[in-house]
């Protein structure tokens, strides 16, 4: 039998770089995404006893699954952005509570622990269009002044 040594048989482990890697990437994104849409559902302003949850309108925009599907970070911004450390220390004590309920909703085998974090991105983008504003970077980004002469 050409081919066949004691390696032959060994199942081979996937390496970062592998094709089948991606598919396990692919894989986090999807049960990332369908735990976004549930959570999002089930943080509906009203639905939540927490004193600190029950009249605030949060935004889930985005759940990061760690790769053996046993962990995921939940970033939560809540409207307007106000006590956002009081609606993420209510989301944490409820996280017991949140992860039922995501169990009756999503077929898995096992539902991932539930971490909630601020997502800091909303002020990096208004940090950024800060910047972009400042009249020096608008001059820069503007069209030049001999490209109208070239017609």
């Amino acid at each position: 039998m050409a081919g066949r040594g004691p390696i032959a048989g060994m199942a081979r482990r996937a390496q970062p770089d592998d094709a089948g890697a991606g598919a396990a990437g692919q894989r986090r994104l999807r049960v990332g995404e369908e735990l976004r849409h549930v959570l999002a559902q089930l943080l509906r302003p009203g639905r939540m006893r927490d004193p600190a949850l029950a009249d605030a309108s949060i935004t889930v925009t985005e759940v990061r699954v760690s790769p053996d599907l046993r962990n995921a970070t939940v970033f939560v911004m809540p409207l307007g952005g106000g006590n956002a450390d009081e609606v993420v220390a209510g989301l944490e004590r409820g996280a017991a509570f949140l992860r039922g309920q995501v169990a009756r909703a999503v077929t898995l085998r096992r539902v991932p622990n539930l971490k909630f974090a601020l997502d800091r991105a909303f002020d990096s983008a208004d940090r950024i269009a800060g910047i972009l504003a400042r009249p020096a970077v608008a001059r820069d980004l503007g069209p030049r002044p001999d490209d109208d002469d070239a017609g």
